[in-house]
């Protein structure tokens, strides 16, 4: 009698093993809802006009404020502004980064900095999960490409540049550089001191969705964070290049290939480390 009920419990803890397995599984093929707008195009308009009518509307604030690569304080202070004719889509509809990378579905976790787009994304398993604008690195003090990991993060904390100069949410990828991103001023084009700009609900965002690494008792890396990938270049002396997309919707976008193209090179290291942390973290 009791080896009958040990083989049925351990029947009954298979078969929910095996559920919840299926259930994960599954969760991870169940595709994001977003809501398509009918059109994207896009129009000048003042931005006074335009705040005078809209900016109690969280939604189309957020959506404006990222086509223009700014936050509410600097929009504010513009003369004109770039406006989706539509707006009744979620905001991955105006910005260029693909929803789905198929190439990179073995990666739990990755972000993304375009230089030339000035806007970032994060992907779990190929899926976009989120995105946003940034204002990357001066002329003089550009950002540095190639691929980081996220190491330590910090809520508040001061600029090495300058001391009066507090970072929110910040996370850093280059330790010996100080570079890292943050929330601070994004006054609509590439404007730091190598870091990477953000509006504070991105910052925040990214602070608790990415991973940090994991050291060891003597300080050495044990655990590599969450992969970065910073990428392309930036033509400080031409006009805004979200300008084009006035003529051309489509002018920005990011083709999945190009993903593919940047994390290629550095695809082997990416999935190595994310099987130490799976094994070690």
């Amino acid at each position: 009698m009791k080896k009958s009920l040990l083989l049925l419990n351990m029947i009954v803890i298979a078969l929910l093993f095996s559920c919840n397995r299926n259930e994960n599984v599954d969760a991870k093929k169940v595709p994001i809802k977003r809501q398509q707008p009918k059109s994207v195009s896009y129009q000048i308009e003042d931005a006074k006009l335009w705040l005078s009518t809209n900016m109690k509307d969280a939604k189309k604030m957020r959506i404006a404020t990222s086509i223009n690569r700014t936050d509410k304080e600097n929009f504010a202070k513009m003369d004109s502004v770039i406006i989706p004719v539509d707006m009744t889509g979620d905001m991955e509809y105006y910005l260029p980064f693909p929803l789905t990378v198929p190439y990179l579905k073995d990666i739990d976790k990755i972000i993304y900095f375009s230089y030339p787009a000035q806007t970032f994304a994060t992907y779990e398993n190929g899926e976009l999960i989120y995105t946003g604008p940034t204002n990357m690195g001066r002329k003089q003090d550009q950002t540095p490409t190639g691929l980081f990991y996220a190491n330590w993060k910090a809520e508040e904390t001061t600029s090495t540049f300058n001391d009066e100069w507090d970072l929110r949410w910040n996370f850093n990828v280059e330790n010996l550089l100080g570079v890292g991103w943050h929330q601070y001023s994004l006054p609509g084009y590439p404007a730091s001191h190598s870091c990477m700009r953000l509006q504070e609900n991105d910052a925040r965002y990214l602070y608790g969705w990415a991973d940090q690494w994991i050291l060891t008792d003597k300080d050495s890396v044990l655990v590599k964070g969450t992969p970065v990938i910073v990428f392309g270049s930036y033509d400080f002396d031409a006009p805004k290049p979200w300008l084009k997309l006035i003529g051309n919707p489509k002018a920005m976008d990011i083709s999945e290939n190009e993903i593919q193209n940047q994390t290629k090179p550095f695809l082997k290291r990416i999935l190595a480390e994310q099987k130490n942390r799976e094994t070690k973290g």
